[in-house]
């Protein structure tokens, strides 16, 4: 809240951008202000960007590095502390932001991802452009990249530092590389960037590739149905809990007990998954255009997604939405954990975080790590529920708000007799096997037609292998449903998945084809399964 007492709003950045170019700019360029500031901040002050950033993922601190109990980062995903944990996150961001002089009333906006204007054009300008003009000098653009005031060290990966970044490193996005951890790893990135020269050019391959990624779609019968990660974000506003809601953990045990006529419970942190990996260097599946291999932005891995300051423009929008669901169904003042499910241990997907015990029940208790109220005290999710009453901050207006122009939910579409109540359902992908964060995208080939149903985005480390508790939950699954189809349609159809990593397409026969279309020795087994039910 304001010195009045009033609930301050976090506002779509494209309405700072209009009144920018109307003329009215202090609240553009109050924000960057505060960006400059953060990020020229002394690396060890606890309010700098690096410090914050480095809560995230990488630095490890503590048990991050020293005992394989933990995965290093206080961040939590894959379990139902990932929408709270990250409220708060940005909650603490935007307090640096206040910190500095004159900016005490700067708000973080939020990027509108499902807006006309992102779906038609991609990221807000003043995420991208290279340069602003601030106080009338040109600035480097503190919302487009971090060059980093301290270098990084992965412990992790021993010969192969992947996340290793040295001082003066400068954060990446989709086309480029920023993998550095090596000498191997320097040379395939200079090669590769050698690539993209033009920044002007690079902005809009990304904004493409996001662009793509946001309103992808299927055309069946002459109806264009949307499936892209737009369509996401719509249908996770129908999850009927917090619990299934919050996490992909959850929603996997969810889809797989669903009674087969029920639609797929699509959570929060699927598209958010989703718009990480657009940002981060992966191509939007099913493009006609030919993709860009070798590109390993920051946003593409937990690790180093924080330091890409674009993170948290994209992480409002995340808070925004869980903010409408939360109005929608009823649960501004509390939220429903369903006890001892696949989500709400600690040591669900990524393994626990710092100052959490191992194999231990997650509940609105649990410690937020390591952010603290004004009285010095951890908070906890009961602490950020009613972001206006307890937090006090709201969101402005923006897309979503009354409702949605799509028409394509699954509800929607399983409403109608005609359609197929079918799943694809993926299980049994060990992501052990895989290095980084990889895709599982679906196709369904109806009389010689091929279709790309839909994607889900896993956002993974380099090497889960060494994390103890990351061996208890290695399997990743993903259910995509054949709704946009009649049933009768698909009595010959034939169902195909590519598992699209870093290193290339892993099918389901265990064939890994490499970048450079050669193939790896075949699997003793299959690389996943493959189901339709």
């Amino acid at each position: 809240m304001n010195a009045n007492g009033a609930v301050r709003v976090r506002r779509s950045l494209a309405d700072l951008q209009d009144e920018y170019v109307a003329g009215n700019k202090k609240p553009l360029a109050d924000l960057m202000r505060a960006w400059k500031g953060i990020q020229e901040l002394r690396p060890t002050d606890p309010k700098s960007f690096f410090a914050l950033a480095g809560l995230h993922g990488e630095p490890f601190r503590g048990a991050g590095w020293g005992n394989d109990s933990y995965w290093g980062g206080y961040c939590n995903h894959g379990n139902v502390l990932f929408p709270t944990w990250h409220r708060v996150y940005l909650l603490k961001l935007e307090e640096a932001l206040q910190s500095i002089p004159g900016c005490e009333d700067v708000m973080l906006p939020y990027w509108d991802e499902t807006s006309a204007d992102s779906l038609k054009n991609g990221i807000p300008w003043a995420l991208t452009q290279k340069t602003f003009e601030l106080d009338g000098k040109i600035i480097h653009n503190p919302l487009r990249t971090f060059v980093f005031t301290r270098e990084i060290k992965d412990f992790v990966e021993g010969d192969n530092p992947n996340y290793s970044k040295p001082q003066g490193y400068e954060t990446v996005r989709y086309p480029l590389s920023g993998l550095v951890g090596s000498p191997d790893d320097q040379a395939a990135t200079m090669k590769h960037n050698e690539q993209f020269p033009s920044d002007d050019d690079n902005v809009r391959l990304l904004n493409q590739n996001v662009v793509a990624w946001l309103g992808a779609s299927i055309e069946v019968n002459g109806k264009v149905i949307q499936t892209g990660v737009s369509t996401k974000y719509v249908n996770c506003l129908n999850a009927p809990n917090y619990t299934v809601f919050s996490n992909t953990t959850s929603a996997a045990q969810w889809n797989a007990d669903r009674p087969s006529d029920a639609p797929i419970v699509v959570p929060l942190e699927s598209p958010h998954n989703d718009i990480h990996l657009a940002v981060g260097g992966f191509d939007a599946a099913g493009r006609d255009n030919s993709p860009i291999a070798g590109a390993n932005g920051d946003m593409g891995e937990n690790n180093t997604a924080s330091f890409d300051p674009i993170f948290y423009f994209h992480h409002c929008f995340v808070d925004r939405v869980f903010w409408l669901w939360q109005k929608k169904n009823g649960y501004v003042d509390g939220l429903d954990i369903i006890p001892e499910y696949p989500g709400t241990n600690s040591v669900d997907s990524q393994g626990p975080t710092p100052g959490v015990a191992p194999n231990s029940w997650l509940t609105l208790d649990s410690p937020l790590n390591p952010f603290k109220n004004g009285r010095g005290r951890t908070y906890t999710s009961r602490d950020c529920l009613n972001i206006e009453a307890q937090l006090g901050y709201t969101y402005g207006p923006g897309s979503l708000d009354q409702g949605t122009d799509h028409d394509v939910t699954a509800e929607a579409l399983m409403s109608a007799p005609e359609r197929s109540r079918k799943t694809i359902q993926v299980s049994g992908l060990n992501r052990a096997r895989i290095r980084g964060s990889f895709l599982i995208s679906t196709f369904v080939t109806i009389a010689g037609v091929r279709y790309h149903v839909g994607t889900e985005s896993v956002l993974s480390r380099w090497n889960v292998q060494g994390c103890a508790n990351c061996q208890t939950h290695l399997e990743t699954k993903a259910f995509v449903g054949l709704h946009p189809f009649a049933e009768e349609s698909l009595a010959d159809a034939s169902y195909e998945v590519e598992v699209r990593t870093r290193d290339g397409v892993l099918t389901r026969d265990g064939v890994l084809t490499r970048r450079d279309g050669s193939p790896t020795v075949k699997a003793q087994r299959k690389a996943f399964q493959l189901e339709v039910r």
